[in-house]
Formats: structure tokens, C-alpha cells, sequence
């Protein structure tokens, strides 16, 4: 008979470990592969507690939880999880024997009944907070109980702590540990072992007073410059060495030195005699003590809510004048915020942390999703940064949670005592899983176009990112028009600030699929949803961003669109739309063949150029000064497009090229220079806000920058048929245009000899060229004059209008 296939093991993690009430409380989620948990019921978990040296086992039973976080994790459209989670009571006296502790590992197993089978599965950790490291507690004088993880599994470790340090204290030019050891004997040692080269320092324990239970104090004093000549390799300046304590007695017998730090009198940092080095008492997972020769750094010991988000205090290990910051860096690259790190008496320190981040145009928004690493290092110096510590008291405290305009914000820690934030999306999980977003798509979706269409407006730039663009204008002009409609919005994760009038949808919310059904109009500059389907009487306006220099969609030879599905999913989009527009006639055949659109194209010109068609002096010096550029200074512009090879993350990596501190030594005080790369680069500049290069990466309009700029550099970026409107220099810092042109995309007209104004290959040639821009500009002119009657001659400040007048004549 052929052996009956295998049943995989089920999915078994934690999410968090707490100790309650004296009990370890676990949550955590079991599930079938390939089985939904979608109802109260349909997972059941059993906990095991084994001691295999013991052959004891006991079960345990767990509480259903409802946890749609497991669904949002899984990212299966197919399976519904939200019932999955559970959470579970261990009590340690269920680890005693005969009513004694005694020193051992339990395994903590999951028994999950899948329909009439009882399916054994270790546990996996989370990757963050007390699910990645559990805390260990204290469960008898001298006992500890001590959850990890070890090889997939989670275990439960007895241990008596036979030797103690209960305080440490700087003694001299040494560090001094008062222990408790429950063996007592004289002629004991303290034995460092370094984990890197095996050298080994000993030093006397020196006898103390005897206990009342039985066993002494004894007092350990380790001189700084021990280490020094421990005759282990010397340690460069940013290296960190490991040093494991271990108390050896005179009979042979050896203990690890465990950190108690329940008597608040355990110091953890002493400066080295070496400048800028600390011997650190690091407090591990699994509370055994480490002693870790480091470059300094401070550590948080304490932590609180704020009005703003949290208020972090801590101190360093030695006092000097160095002034510090501490750097929020989001993991995907695309953005970074300085806060200043305030002193305080002594050695202390304080730093407020918002969950807010400033805008380039004076609002403030909450920081992006994702990840945000926390390090602090001495003011402006890149080179010496390094992670925010952790003390040992504060790592129960987590996670602390803040709000800001709806978004939920968690100071969290990695790596056991590594603190993070974790800016989480806008949607709840019950909303955002895979799942969820299959059955908005496929059934609320389908449902709502079966309702009425409602005098409403729902528009789009670039999937969410803020008012700007062509529909900015075309909302203007439906607002003026048209009164009695409603505009909606598209918003992803709380990164715009709209207008009065115009309400908020977050993008794959329910509220969004309901405006993308039952919206009379839909106006964006970018694609629209695979699944939307134009119903009759509702109007899908398409309005592109950008005439085409580079090769688009269908026209594209490199094949990387239709390896990505792009061209699939255009094919089915296309026809959804009613109405195309193009920039000028040079635009529309190709607009035409390259999205293969068979339907209306609406040659109007840019909705979004008529501001620089007809440019208001007021707007530009409320751009000017939400800002802040100081009146009389000129203003470059440098907006490069994005590369399709230099993926980062959800985005593209940005690529300057330019060197700001040579343009600042060219152009002098009375320049600024503005960073704004394309909406697909996430990144943010490393360095800006010096009162010469300001990055404006987030600021909302490209239109209104173009408005303010007295030159523009640029590269292949569709601006330069916008900006070609204001009659103002344009140069091109074309540093790959071979491989741009030859390998990337290609282009529709010959930019070499039709660009309004040079191409230059390096940022020594662009430098050069801003510094002499009004005689190169004046080299250009006919070139410039020929490039403004081929594409903007369709912008006289009415396009806007003209769209507006076709939307309501159909």
C-alpha cells in the first residue's frame, strides 16, 4: 500500500509574552495550512508543557482570540485567519516538583485539532518586541523562569540563580560587583571570557558577610585597564567586544553571574581609559550578565507618553560637551528626521520623539508606514551612529502607543533591547489583509455599482499622494462651476493635506471601492484599478502627467513593462476610460498608439500648466514662503526623473549626481537650490536645510515649484515641457543618456538636437553652466523658441476649462 501523504505541520507563532499576575501570558495564533480559522471555533489550540529529562508533560487549554492581524500577515487572498489567535496562562508552579523548583528546559509545544486529528507544531517567534525576545521573571527568591526561543522552539528554562550581582558602582579606575552566591566557599574567581580570542582575565571574589539562607556576598573589582592587557586583539575604535562572566569556586564548581537589577542599583556603563570606548553590563534575554567593551553610548532608561507622541530619558556614560541627535531613518529609505537630543543634570539626557514628521511646506504629517530605525550619534557626524539602547527596566514598558490623525504609531524594540518605531498603516488589519481586499474587490465592489451614481467626484494623483496636478486644476474649476458636487480624495496613509470642501478617502478602504462605484466622475493622473469598470453614465477621466520624451507602455522595447504584467493590466484598464487628454497634438498619436486607446482624446493642453500660463505673483510668494526662502534669492530647481533599474523597496532609489556643496561654492548666498525627485523615488536627500539645498520631495504640486523656479535642471522628466512655458533657462544634467536612451526607454524626438538648452555629463559641466546660465540660456534661444511652439502651444491658461467643458457636456 502506498504510504498516505503527509500532513504538514501547522503554523504555530507568538506575538507577544507578558508576564500577568505572576503567570506568562502568551498570544499567538495556530493554523492548518491551506485552512481558514474564519469563525469562533474552527482553530483549537492545546498548549504543551514537556520535560523530556523528566518525562513530564502537561496540557493546557488556550482562549480563542480574534487577531485579524494573522490574516493581514499571512497575505493569502484565499484564507481568513481572524480566528486563528489565541492566548494562553502558563502558571510556573506547574514547572515544580514536589512543590521544589527544580533547575531544568521545558518545551512549549501547540497541539491545533484540525478536524478530527490533533496536530503537534513548535512555535515560531514574532520578529519584534516580546515576541521576538520574552521577558523572564523572577517566580521565587533566587528562581527565574526563562521563556526563548532555540531552534523553532520555544522553551521555558528553570534556573537558580546561584550567583547574583544585585549592584555595581565605579571604584577608582575599576568597576566593583556585589554578588550573592548560595555556594559560599572561599578561594572563588571571576573568570572573563572573551568571546572573540579566548582570552581570559581572572579576577579574586572577594568573601563577604554570610547570608541568613546559607551562602555569602562577595565582591568582584574589575580594573578598567584589564582589559588592555588581556592579550587579546585590541579592538578598533567602533568595535564591540564580548566578555562572558563566569564565577569559578575552588572545587572546580562554576556559575554564570545572572544580572539582578531589581534593587535599582546596577549601574551599567563605565568609561574605558581609551577615549570614547565603555565597558558596558549588558543585561541579556535570558538575564545572564555580558560585559561588552563598546564605543559609548547613551541608553534609555526610561519612557512615556507625550503630548506630541513619547519622551524618551536616559544617560550617557560619561559626561562631555558633545552635543548629540537622535536619528529616526525609516527602513525603506524614504525619509529621516533629526531630533535634538536635550542634557540634563548629571549625565542625563531627554529627546522627544513625535509621530509627526515636518513637510517641506510647514504642516506637519504622521510619519510614513514602515519601519523607523532609531540611532543617535554626535551631532552631523554620519560616521559614528548607532543604535538606541535599551535599559533593562524600560523593555516591559513596550510597546507604548501614539495616534496621529488616525494612524497608530508603536515604540517597539528589536533584537531584545534595540528600541524601533513602527508607523503602522492607516487600515486596520481587518481591512488591509489580502483577504479582505479580494472580497472588497470581488463582492463590495461588484455590489455598490449596483446603486444609484451620486453627484460626487473621486480623484486620484499617483495613488494617493496629496492635491496636486492636473486634477488639483480640474477640481478648481468643478468647484467654481459646479457647486453642488462632492469631491472626494484619494489619500494613502495620511501623507496630504487637502482643502476646505474636499474630503479625505483612504485609499483600499471600504469607503474608496463605495467612490469608485457610485462616483459620477473619476479624474486621475495616473492608473486607475485593474478591477474598475466604467458604468454607463459615469465618466472616467484619464489625464496622464506628463508629454511623452521618453517611450511609454506599448512603445517601450525593453521588455521590462511587459515582464512586470504593466501591459496586461493597461489592456484591461484602457478602455475604461472616456476621456484621454492630451498636452498638444504632438502628444496624442502617440498617447493613442502607446496605451492602444481607441477611445476620445481631448487635446486641452495641461490643466496643471495654467497656473504657469497665467502665473499669480501672490501664489508665488505663499509658495516662497511655506518654504521659507528669504526674498531676494533665486531659486534652481533640480527635478530628475526616475530609473526603471535602480529599484528600492516599494519605490526607486534616489541618484543625485549633483554635488550641492560645489553648486553652493559656484552660485553663492543668493541661490537656492530645490531637491524634487519623481513621486516613484521614496527616498529623501541625506543632507538638506542648511539654507541652501532644501528637499521638496514631498511638497504636494509640482506646478507650484515650477511657478517659484528661476532655472531648472532636469534630466528626461516631462517638467521641461511644463516649465518651458515660463520662457526661464532649463538645463540637462544627462549623466547615463546613453544608457538611458539606448537601454532604459528610448525616445519619441531627438533630444540632442532639439532639447532647449545643454546637456551636460557631469556636476562640474552643470555647475559650471548655472554659473554663467543667462549667457547659456541666451545660446539656446531659438532651440528654446522652436520647443515652446511644438508642445506648449495648447497652454494659455484655459485648459482646465476646456476639460471641464467636455466632462459636462457628456
Amino acid at each position: 500500500m502506498p504510504a498516505a501523504p503527509a500532513v504538514p505541520a501547522p503554523r504555530i507563532g507568538i506575538r507577544t509574552a507578558a508576564w500577568v499576575d505572576g503567570l506568562l501570558e502568551l498570544v499567538g495564533h495556530a493554523h492548518a495550512p491551506g485552512r481558514s480559522a474564519d469563525r469562533l471555533g474552527t482553530a483549537r489550540t492545546l498548549i504543551t508543557l514537556h520535560r523530556p529529562d523528566q518525562r513530564r508533560l502537561t496540557v493546557l487549554r488556550t482562549t480563542p482570540r480574534y487577531l485579524p492581524e494573522i490574516t493581514d500577515d499571512l497575505a493569502e487572498p484565499g484564507l481568513n485567519l481572524d480566528w486563528a489567535g489565541f492566548t494562553v496562562r502558563i502558571d510556573p508552579a506547574l514547572l515544580r516538583r514536589g512543590g521544589r523548583w527544580e533547575d531544568g528546559v521545558w518545551r512549549i509545544g501547540g497541539l491545533l485539532l484540525a478536524g478530527l486529528r490533533l496536530q503537534p507544531g513548535g512555535f515560531a517567534a514574532h520578529w519584534c518586541g516580546s515576541g521576538e525576545y520574552p521577558p523572564a521573571a523572577w517566580v521565587a527568591e533566587g528562581v527565574q523562569a526563562i521563556p526563548y526561543f532555540q531552534d523553532d522552539q520555544l522553551h521555558l528554562r528553570v534556573e537558580t540563580a546561584r550567583a547574583r550581582v544585585s549592584a555595581t558602582r565605579a571604584v577608582g579606575d575599576g568597576v566593583e560587583l556585589a554578588c550573592l552566591s548560595s555556594r559560599g566557599p572561599e578561594g572563588a574567581t571571576v573568570r572573563l571570557a572573551h568571546r572573540q580570542s579566548g582570552a581570559v582575565i581572572a579576577l579574586p571574589a572577594l568573601p563577604g558577610p554570610a547570608l541568613p539562607g546559607g551562602g555569602r556576598t562577595l565582591t568582584v573589582r574589575i580594573p578598567l585597564g584589564a582589559f588592555e592587557q588581556s592579550g587579546r586583539p585590541t579592538p578598533g575604535q567602533d568595535d564591540t567586544t564580548h566578555w562572558d562572566p563566569v564565577l569559578h569556586y575552588a572545587d572546580g564548581r562554576s556559575e554564570p553571574l545572572v544580572l539582578d537589577h531589581r534593587s535599582g542599583d546596577c549601574a551599567t556603563q563605565f568609561a574605558l581609559p581609551a577615549e570614547g570606548r565603555t565597558l558596558r553590563l549588558k543585561h541579556l534575554a535570558d538575564s545572564h550578565l555580558q560585559l561588552c567593551e563598546q564605543p559609548s553610548v547613551p541608553v534609555v532608561d526610561t519612557l512615556a507618553p507625550a503630548a506630541d507622541g513619547f519622551l524618551l530619558t536616559g544617560h550617557f556614560p560619561q559626561r562631555d560637551d558633545t552635543s548629540y541627535e537622535l536619528v529616526l531613518r525609516h527602513g525603506g529609505g524614504c525619509g529621516e528626521q533629526l531630533l535634538p537630543v536635550e542634557p540634563l543634570t548629571g549625565n542625563r539626557f531627554r529627546v522627544r520623539v513625535p509621530v509627526t514628521a515636518p513637510t517641506s511646506y510647514g504642516t506637519r504629517l504622521p510619519l510614513r508606514k514602515g519601519v523607523w530605525d532609531a540611532l543617535i550619534r554626535p551631532s552631523g557626524d554620519a560616521a559614528h551612529e548607532q543604535r538606541v539602547v535599551l535599559g533593562p527596566d524600560v523593555l516591559r514598558a513596550l510597546p507604548l502607543l501614539a495616534e496621529a490623525q488616525g494612524k497608530r504609531i508603536l515604540l517597539q524594540r528589536r533584537w531584545h533591547d534595540t528600541l524601533i518605531l513602527d508607523s503602522t498603516p492607516v487600515l486596520p488589519a481587518a481591512e488591509r489583509s489580502a483577504h479582505r481586499q479580494l472580497h472588497l474587490r470581488t463582492r463590495r465592489y461588484p455590489a455598490a455599482r449596483q446603486r444609484p451614481l451620486r453627484d460626487t467626484v473621486l480623484y486620484d494623483v499617483f495613488g494617493g499622494r496629496g492635491y496636486a496636478d492636473s486634477p488639483r486644476a480640474i477640481h478648481a474649476e468643478l468647484a467654481r462651476r459646479e457647486p453642488g458636487l462632492r469631491h472626494l480624495w484619494a489619500v494613502d496613509d495620511a501623507q496630504a493635506a487637502l482643502p476646505d470642501g474636499v474630503e479625505a478617502v483612504t485609499v483600499w478602504s471600504p469607503e474608496w471601492y463605495e467612490a469608485l462605484a457610485t462616483s459620477r466622475y473619476l479624474v486621475g493622473n495616473t492608473h486607475f484599478p485593474e478591477f474598475v469598470e466604467r458604468r454607463d453614465g459615469q465618466l472616467v477621466v484619464q489625464t496622464w502627467h506628463g508629454t511623452p520624451l521618453k517611450r511609454i507602455a506599448h512603445d517601450v522595447e525593453t521588455g521590462w513593462l511587459a515582464d512586470d504584467g504593466y501591459l496586461d493590466r493597461l489592456a484591461r484598464e484602457a478602455p475604461q476610460w472616456s476621456l484621454l487628454l492630451s498636452p498638444n497634438s504632438f502628444s496624442t498619436p502617440i498617447m493613442r498608439r502607446a496605451f492602444r486607446y481607441t477611445g476620445e482624446i481631448l487635446e486641452s493642453g495641461y490643466p496643471r500648466n495654467d497656473l504657469l500660463a497665467r502665473p499669480d505673483p501672490r501664489l508665488a510668494a505663499t509658495v516662497r514662503r511655506r518654504l521659507g526662502i528669504p526674498e531676494g534669492r533665486r531659486v534652481v530647481l533640480y527635478a530628475p526623473t526616475w530609473r526603471e533599474d535602480a529599484r528600492l523597496g516599494d519605490g526607486y532609489r534616489l541618484d543625485l549626481r549633483l554635488d550641492p556643496g560645489a553648486a553652493r561654492r559656484a552660485l553663492g548666498d543668493d541661490h537656492v537650490l530645490l531637491v524634487r525627485p519623481h513621486s516613484h523615488v521614496l527616498q529623501r536627500l541625506p543632507v538638506s536645510g542648511d539654507g541652501f539645498l532644501y528637499d521638496v520631495g514631498d511638497y504636494p504640486d509640482t506646478a507650484e515649484l515650477l511657478l517659484i523656479a528661476d532655472v531648472l535642471v532636469t534630466d528626461y522628466s516631462s517638467v521641461m515641457f511644463d516649465f518651458a512655458n515660463t520662457g526661464r533657462p532649463i538645463l540637462f544634467f544627462t549623466h547615463d543618456l546613453t544608457h538611458y536612451r539606448d537601454d532604459l526607454r528610448g525616445f519619441y524626438l531627438d533630444f540632442e538636437a532639439e532639447a532647449p538648452g545643454p546637456l551636460l555629463a557631469t556636476s562640474a559641466e552643470l555647475v559650471a553652466a548655472l554659473g554663467r546660465v543667462d549667457a547659456v540660456a541666451a545660446e539656446h534661444a531659438d532651440r528654446y523658441a522652436a520647443f515652446r511652439r511644438r508642445f506648449c502651444h495648447l497652454d494659455d491658461g484655459s485648459a482646465a476649462a476646456r476639460v471641464v467643458d467636455r466632462m459636462l457636456a457628456l
